[in-house]
C-alpha cells in the first residue's frame, strides 16, 4: 500500500497549512517529518526524542566520542538537491572538535572529483554520522553548515592542529562545520565488528591498493564504447 501525504500548498495559495499547528513548544522538525509522523502514527514518540535526545550543540560526551572516532560518513547535496554520501577516515582525532559548536575534518587526496566539497560550495548543509562498532556500539548524528577552507585558512582557525604523521595524511583542504543539531543513533541494529590489523596505504596511487576496477565500471564503459574498423 502506498501512503498518501497531503500536498504542501504554495504560500500564495489560500488553504489550510500543510501540517497541523504544533501545540506547546515548537519541535525542531520539518514539515515533511511532521507529515510522515502523522501518516505512520509516530508523532508522540518523535516528540519525546526531540525533547530528550536532540541538542543544538555538542555535549562533553559527544566531543569526547568524536575525538576517538576513525571514520565518519558525510552527506551533502548540490543546489538542485541531488544527494551524495561519502566516507572519510583517519587516525583517532582526525576530526577536530574546536568547541561545542564547531568541528573540522581534513579532506585527504582522493580521486579528484571533489563531489562533497563541490556540493558544499553550492549548498552548505551537511550531515555527519559517526559510528562506534567495536566499543560502545553507538552512533552520533551531527548536522550543520559547512565551509571549505584551505590549509592556511584552517591554520588561522585552529593554530593548535598537529602536523600530519604521514605525508599521505596531508590535507588537500579542510571542511569546517558549524553545528546546528546533534542526536544519538541507537545501537539496537548496529553490528558488532572486530578490529583487524591492516596496512593503511595513505596517499597511494596504486590501483591494487585502492581497489582497482572492483565494480567493473571501466570494463563496462569499454564494452559499451563504439568499435571502429581498422
Amino acid at each position: 500500500m502506498r501512503v498518501k501525504f497531503p500536498r504542501p500548498r504554495r504560500p500564495d495559495r489560500p488553504g489550510p497549512p500543510a501540517a497541523p499547528e504544533p501545540t506547546g513548544p515548537e519541535p525542531p522538525c520539518t514539515i515533511g517529518e511532521q507529515l510522515a509522523q502523522d501518516a505512520f502514527g509516530t508523532r508522540d514518540r518523535a516528540a519525546r526524542f526531540y525533547r530528550d535526545q536532540v541538542t543544538g550543540q555538542l555535549t562533553d560526551r559527544m566531543r569526547e566520542f568524536i575525538t576517538r572516532m576513525e571514520m565518519v560518513w558525510v552527506a551533502t547535496a548540490d543546489a538542485a538537491g541531488e544527494c551524495d554520501c561519502s566516507f572519510r577516515s583517519g587516525p583517532p582525532g582526525f576530526v577536530r572538535v574546536l568547541d561545542e559548536r564547531r568541528l573540522a575534518y581534513p579532506d585527504y587526496r582522493g580521486n579528484g572529483v571533489m563531489a562533497s566539497s563541490g556540493n558544499m560550495i553550492e549548498n552548505p548543509h551537511i550531515g555527519l554520522w559517526f559510528g562506534d562498532f567495536d566499543q560502545d556500539l553507538i552512533g552520533l548524528h551531527v548536522n550543520g553548515r559547512a565551509a571549505v577552507l584551505t590549509a592556511a585558512q584552517m591554520s588561522a582557525v585552529d593554530p593548535g592542529s598537529p602536523p600530519p604523521a604521514h605525508p599521505g595524511q596531508r590535507p588537500v583542504h579542510w571542511v569546517l562545520v558549524d553545528v546546528q543539531e546533534c542526536f544519538v543513533h541507537c545501537r539496537k541494529h548496529l553490528p558488532r565488528l572486530v578490529r583487524q590489523p591492516r596496512d593503511q596505504r595513505w596517499g597511494t596511487d596504486s590501483a591494487l591498493a585502492k581497489g582497482g576496477d572492483y565494480f567493473g565500471a571501466a570494463a563496462a564503459a569499454d564494452a559499451a564504447a563504439p568499435r571502429t574498423s581498422s
